[in-house]
């Protein structure tokens, strides 16, 4: 899979700890081809995706080619200290970047990212600029084919990392609780930037239960949650799952080919769309 061709939805691999490497293999199985992890032990087990991914390629067919492979570059305020770090902290920022990149490559036993972003801003935008310097290196090197941000809510800080190296992903909490992350996804669109989101289901209750979302629903023979993954795929962003259940997988893989259809639904679609972005 190229950069060129994006995924629908991507796996998610955060607070799966010892359970990382089976649930890789079965979303895989299951159908998911982009998975996102972060060289970040304190809420991931980068280490082992890539075992997951070894035992895919080796007993299952699946090639490195066919995955699209997302990591981050978490700063010291992101990691925990009481686990190893990717990193010497009291080397410069490009440095640290630079082995955490190293670190990743080991952990998941390629020669190349699909996509590698910083997993926030760091503590002054200097520091991020350099950082993101760097990112623009490994992509000139082809180390990453694709470089972003994640947990970026301030559309000046995008256009800033812009001036260095257009900014081609983002990846933010977008949910009922920072009110979509209307600024963000609005300059994403604006700019043709891939706009990832997290927290979709479990921040956003009041819209899952919304009486047209669920008339929604119920009209085209589908959860809630399949629901609220197509309208956000439909509005051009990228979901990430991180359902454990394998009957949930299938169903989040299943929404990217979902008409939504039936007698009255503009009008429910319209009354979601006015709850999502009112006036």
């Amino acid at each position: 899979m190229s950069s060129l061709q994006l995924p629908r939805i991507i796996y998610g691999t955060a607070w799966k700890k010892e359970r990382t490497k089976a649930l890789v293999i079965s979303a895989v199985l299951q159908g998911f081809r982009a998975i996102d992890t972060a060289c970040q032990p304190k809420h991931y087990r980068e280490d082992l995706v890539g075992a997951g991914l070894q035992e895919l390629y080796e007993k299952h067919g699946i090639q490195r080619e066919d995955i699209w492979l997302q990591t981050k570059f978490t700063s010291l305020a992101g990691q925990d200290a009481a686990k190893p770090l990717p990193y010497n902290p009291s080397s410069p920022v490009s440095a640290q970047v630079a082995s955490s990149l190293e670190t990743s490559l080991a952990n998941l036993q390629t020669t190349y990212l699909d996509s590698y972003i910083l997993h926030s801003p760091l503590p002054t935008l200097d520091a991020t600029l350099e950082a993101w310097r760097t990112l623009a290196k490994f992509q000139d090197e082809g180390k990453a084919k694709l470089i972003g941000v994640s947990n970026t809510y301030d559309v000046r800080v995008l256009e800033a990392l812009d001036e260095v190296r257009k900014v081609q992903v983002v990846q933010n909490r977008w949910y009922q609780g920072n009110h979509w992350d209307k600024d963000v996804v609005a300059y994403c669109r604006l700019n043709g930037i891939m706009y990832q989101s997290f927290w979709t289901l479990s921040g956003s209750p009041e819209l899952l239960s919304h009486p047209s979302l669920l008339a929604i629903s119920d009209t085209n023979g589908i959860t809630p949650e399949q629901t609220l993954y197509r309208l956000a795929q439909l509005a051009g962003i990228t979901p990430l799952s991180g359902t454990t259940n394998p009957e949930h997988m299938k169903q989040d893989l299943e929404v990217k080919n979902v008409e939504l259809k039936g007698n009255g639904i503009e009008k429910e679609l319209e009354s979601v769309k006015a709850f999502i972005a009112p006036q």
